[in-house]
């Protein structure tokens, strides 16, 4: 049985930041954190301590921010980043283990090396740590079998949680819900944790398919920032989850774009516009057929309002495939008020100039053309 509500642990902040090139400020990550738990977001995981004095110094910062009891630290599985996170004031703590053969093999480790280090650091850190997370790193590109015997070695530690790791992002929904199903008759009491890759474009589906099929968490970050193709992304788990489940994750949803926008700034990285939710198109519309249908009800051609994800409704675009009706309210938007026999003259001169520049008008065109037409009405 699916949980009731799938709890996000926000990792803009470690796992976006790895992200090439990508370097925030200890204010932007302050700031960024603020926000992420104004926005509702339950859990961050905002760093690594084993970096070094600057890392920490930042998670100190962030955790005299918001507070220790939402902020999670990430460590490897070595005794000295424990104590890395501990000299930083963490509570909570992330310990990830290498799981597939190909991990354990370019580290230098063994299986058995993994299940006696498992019970021996979780017995540590859970002497010294509030809440511990277990991490299986690669896990979707590990030997089954094994996977199945971390997990019921992990049930019998201290630790309250087992995130699998999409590490290269290759799982696909239907394995994600067979294998989750299988962990969870293996140790049906410990809270499992998808985080998802999405170098094949598919870690939105896959979280979903992993809380279809029992996991309690997801691992996300804002905008899906991330190594490589980056991560699953907090607004589209968020609105996936309310739209096509029906489920409110607790993240306030008019949030989304005030923290995309902060974290692109941040990170530098611009967001492309066809990006859902948060993409500068992702509310533009120019094809004729869709403007009219949305001039009738705006749930025509769109999922959900744009003002629910705390963005405004932007006039029309008009251009190539405009038509007759968008064009009339676009010019509305424009402040000009034009007749439909006016609309209607001046539609094809619209088309003509999009085809042309091969792309939308500006309002000042709009509004240039449209006097161009009264001007030879006039005559």
């Amino acid at each position: 049985m699916r949980p009731r509500r799938l709890h996000l642990i926000d990792t803009t902040l470690r796992d976006g930041e790895q992200a090439a090139g990508v370097v925030f400020t200890r204010e932007d990550k302050v700031a960024i954190a603020r926000e992420l738990v104004a926005a509702g977001v339950p859990e961050l995981e905002a760093g690594i301590p084993a970096m070094g004095p600057e890392a920490q110094a930042d998670l100190r910062a962030i955790i005299d921010a918001v507070g220790t009891g939402q902020v999670l630290a990430w460590c490897r599985a070595d005794p000295a980043d424990l104590a890395a996170a501990e000299a930083c004031g963490a509570t909570r703590v992330h310990i990830s283990f290498p799981v597939s053969d190909l991990h354990l093999q370019t580290w230098g480790k063994d299986r058995r090396w993994v299940l006696r280090e498992l019970r021996r650091l979780t017995a540590d850190a859970a002497a010294r740590f509030e809440f511990v997370s277990i991490g299986a790193q690669d896990a979707t590109r590990a030997d089954f079998g094994f996977l199945k015997r971390f997990a019921t070695a992990v049930a019998r530690t201290p630790a309250r949680r087992l995130r699998l790791a999409d590490t290269v992002g290759v799982a696909h929904p239907a394995r994600l819900m067979h294998e989750i199903a299988a962990l969870r008759d293996c140790a049906p009491a410990l809270e499992l944790e998808l985080h998802a890759h999405d170098d094949l474009g598919l870690a939105t589906a896959n979280t979903l398919a992993a809380f279809e099929s029992g996991a309690t968490a997801a691992s996300v970050t804002v905008n899906g920032l991330g190594e490589r193709a980056g991560n699953a992304a907090l607004e589209q788990v968020v609105m996936a989850m309310r739209v096509a489940h029906g489920l409110d994750c607790g993240v306030r949803p008019e949030k989304l774009a005030l923290l995309s926008a902060m974290v692109a700034r941040a990170s530098g990285r611009m967001i492309a516009p066809e990006r859902p939710v948060v993409g500068s198109a992702a509310f533009r519309h120019e094809s004729g057929l869709h403007c009219a249908g949305l001039l009738r009800d705006a749930r025509t051609y769109e999922p959900f309002a744009p003002e629910t994800v705390g963005r405004r409704r932007e006039p029309f675009a008009v251009g190539w495939k405009s038509g007759a009706a968008a064009l009339g309210s676009a010019l509305h938007a424009a402040g000009v008020d034009a007749s439909d026999a006016e609309v209607r003259r001046l539609l094809p001169l619209v088309r003509g100039r999009a085809r042309t520049l091969r792309r939308t008008l500006t309002p000042a065109e709009l509004i240039s053309l449209h006097q161009a037409t009264l001007n030879t009405g006039d005559r």
